[in-house]
């Protein structure tokens, strides 16, 4: 049974989505604090559901602990809708950002989408992938950029791979978006991929293969320069 440790100080909030995922066959831990929820941490638990706002201290602070004991995943669940909030969240390692209010078949979407990402599953694709300088290995779950390895969250690696896979295609951003968090387009705050994008594009050098399509969405073709 999958284990998933929510820290939300909010009881009726808290409550709600212990309900639902229940029903779905998730085990919960419930947690309304940092200090709680340090103590009930675990290698038994396989995904954290974490809000900001917490009575002592901010979730950034305990997503960093926890990511430092291993690397759990991680989904922020919060009202801060702002660029930075996600973009820090999204640095910080997790790996997706809700904001509230929110539509509990949403949640449980992006909770399924996040653990098939991050599991190790044998299903993996034996290939190798190229555009420019950047090369992806699909069996290995690994990026170069000019033969230097790029590390990557899990979110900006399927992002850069629905690119890849799909190169010299114009991808719609509402297409990205369903792939992504196996939600549909409306109901994700579209702040959380033009966060994911621009961070991708730092850690890839501002690369010219990755061609936005004002309006529509992205494209990632080679480039004859």
């Amino acid at each position: 049974m999958t284990t998933i440790l929510l820290l939300e100080d909010d009881e009726t909030i808290a409550f709600g989505i212990q309900k639902a995922l229940e029903k779905k066959g998730y085990h919960l831990l419930l947690c309304s604090c940092i200090q709680e929820a340090k103590q009930v941490f675990s290698p038994a638990v396989h995904l954290i559901l974490l809000d900001l706002n917490l009575p002592d201290g901010s979730g950034y602070t305990f997503c960093q602990w926890a990511k430092k004991q291993r690397d759990v995943p991680i989904i922020f669940l919060t009202v801060r809708d702002g660029a930075k909030d996600i973009t820090r969240g999204l640095d910080m390692g997790g790996d997706d950002y809700i904001t509230k209010p929110f539509h509990l078949s949403v949640l449980e979407s992006r909770i399924h989408a996040v653990l098939r990402r991050t599991a190790n599953t044998p299903d993996v694709r034996h290939s190798l992938l190229t555009c420019g300088d950047i090369q992806m290995d699909c069996e290995k779950l690994s990026v170069m950029l000019r033969g230097i390895p790029v590390n990557l969250t899990a979110a900006e690696y399927k992002l850069l791979l629905l690119l890849m896979e799909n190169k010299g295609k114009t991808l719609p951003r509402n297409r990205l978006l369903e792939n992504l968090w196996d939600a549909q387009g409306n109901f994700v705050n579209d702040n959380t991929l033009t966060v994911t994008m621009k961070r991708l594009r730092e850690k890839l050098d501002q690369p010219k293969e990755i061609k936005t399509v004002r309006g529509i969405g992205y494209r990632m073709e080679d480039c004859n320069e």
